[in-house]
């Protein structure tokens, strides 16, 4: 690598490795990276379903960004509206942003029991989730209440994953699968409204939002330093220099459920 360019591959690098990662904005990666977005519009959906809500909760709310855009959309707000996360500094960054509008964001590890009574709020939403509570979704919802859901799907970003971890066995993608998440859901005792699934292009434009996205998203590659992967991110720099941005796909399902009024 000639010499200007090791100098530019450094200085990407580090600028990727020095962006802040908490919460869910980003704006950061406006003109270096690209993402498809679902047809659905979750975040405007989301607003209608707040608005007929008398009780809402949004799981897993990271920075509080989605919640805090769906609120500000909707005709009327809910008379009760929480949140909870687990990442001390997206539950300090969701507080400041939600507060203003009424949700008190609870402290809550994404896998302990949501920490609500039987049958508190009749809408539980969510983006994005590192894996639904299905049992904990379905108990803190009232009869006839919806769960309404933007997942993450099977081998999302994939592309960019075995880049850097070669092949990954494809078991190892079954539980994020729609088709598992409904039986989950129904072994839950929620039924299935709607659930649909699109596989979206992304494009990286240089290493640094590369660097960016794998310190965010930390599932991905979930050792990921640039230290440790240092060789492979000066591959696919040389891939992005000569050839132009690394394309992936990232896959999103919408979950519409409802809890019977049987139960």
């Amino acid at each position: 690598m000639p010499h200007s360019e090791l100098h530019r591959f450094e200085d990407l690098v580090a600028e990727g490795a020095a962006v802040p990662t908490e919460g869910w904005d980003f704006s950061w990666f406006e003109g270096r990276a690209t993402e498809e977005r679902p047809s659905w519009g979750y975040a405007v959906s989301l607003a209608d379903r707040l608005a007929a809500a008398g009780a809402a909760l949004d799981v897993q709310t990271g920075g509080g960004e989605v919640l805090d855009f769906a609120l500000a959309r909707a005709a009327k707000a809910p008379v009760l509206t929480a949140a909870t996360e687990g990442w001390p500094p997206n539950v300090a960054k969701a507080t400041a942003l939600l507060r203003p509008r009424g949700t008190v964001v609870v402290d809550a590890p994404e896998d302990a029991p949501l920490p609500f009574a039987d049958g508190a709020f009749d809408l539980v939403s969510s983006r994005h989730p590192v894996a639904p509570h299905w049992t904990e979704i379905a108990r803190v919802l009232s009869p006839g209440g919806t769960y309404f859901a933007q997942h993450v799907g099977p081998g999302s970003a994939f592309e960019l994953v075995e880049h850097f971890l070669g092949p990954q066995p494809d078991r190892n993608l079954g539980a994020r699968h729609p088709d598992s998440e409904r039986a989950a859901a129904e072994a839950a005792g929620l039924e299935i409204v709607d659930l649909r699934a699109e596989r979206l292009r992304m494009e990286f434009h240089d290493i640094a939002a590369v660097v960016h996205f794998l310190r965010k998203v930390i599932w991905m590659v979930p050792d990921f330093t640039v230290e440790t992967y240092e060789p492979r991110l000066r591959a696919l720099h040389e891939q992005i220099t000569a050839h132009g941005p690394f394309v992936a796909h990232s896959t999103r399902h919408l979950v519409d459920a409802r809890k019977p009024h049987h139960r």
